[in-house]
């Protein structure tokens, strides 16, 4: 089984929702985890998911509308998360290729995100975008200055060197079709390297569709192309992978108990 660890299951309309969740299951994605972008939307996401067997949900603010609503208080973020299909915070961090929102207001929201993520004991799923150096510098600085907290740095197509620096901090990295790319030659380089117990995979649905369905609406169920792309380059048959980026999901996402 295939777990799609990041996706926006809130961007399918309501007549074509059932439809895409069949073909995911199709394709043998088992669960899926919908991920809030501001906190109106995660309220929203909520309800779509509450009855879904196998769906999971996040609750955060996405950098690109950061500025739209007030910096919310870490306690006000936490207490998001008590229904037991929020499973993570997220997805908060930096973008600073759009410039949609200030940089020190996407920093104070990406802050207390990690410091709601800490108090809630659940993972952060963090964008990063065009901002490497101030991701590490500020997973860094709040893991000195309040201590560790969990997170994976999604649809991960930054340099090597965030990555091998969120692996030090006891972060994940999860991969989305961008892997399949033609010209994703470092990036699988980096997918291959990194430590087996670390790695997930994703679709960003309905962004970013893997080959061979590049330029049109991505899916879950599509997921499975980038599960494949992953195994061939790390030298495992698809099976492998797939049991291997389950469990290191139901290790970081402890709160999703196996449908």
């Amino acid at each position: 089984m295939l777990i799609d660890s990041h996706c926006h299951l809130d961007y399918f309309k309501d007549a074509e929702f059932s439809e895409v969740i069949a073909r995911a299951r199709a394709m043998g994605v088992g669960e899926m985890v919908s991920i809030g972008t501001s906190l109106e939307q995660s309220r929203r996401i909520l309800a779509l998911v509450e009855d879904q067997p196998g769906i999971w949900c996040s609750v955060g603010i996405h950098p690109q509308h950061a500025h739209e609503e007030p910096v919310p208080e870490p306690e006000v973020l936490a207490a998001m998360t008590a229904h037991p299909k929020v499973i993570g915070l997220g997805e908060s961090g930096l973008d600073y290729f759009y410039e949609t929102a200030p940089h020190d207001v996407q920093q104070d929201g990406f802050r207390a995100h990690i410091r709601a993520a800490r108090l809630a004991r659940l993972p952060l799923a963090i964008h990063a975008r065009s901002a490497d150096t101030d991701i590490e510098r500020i997973l860094r600085e709040e893991r000195e200055q309040g201590g560790p907290f969990d997170f994976l740095l999604h649809c991960f197509s930054s340099g090597r060197a965030l990555a091998e620096a969120a692996i030090e901090m006891g972060g994940y990295v999860s991969f989305s079709g961008i892997l399949t790319f033609p010209k994703s030659t470092e990036l699988r380089e980096i997918a291959r390297d990194l430590p087996a117990d670390r790695i997930l995979v994703e679709t960003d649905a309905p962004y970013l569709a893997p080959a061979p369905h590049r330029g049109r609406r991505n899916e879950p169920g599509w997921v499975a192309h980038t599960a494949a792309t992953l195994a061939e380059v790390r030298a495992m048959t698809p099976e492998a992978l797939a049991d291997l980026t389950t469990a290191n999901f139901r290790k970081l996402y402890r709160k999703a108990v196996a449908a």
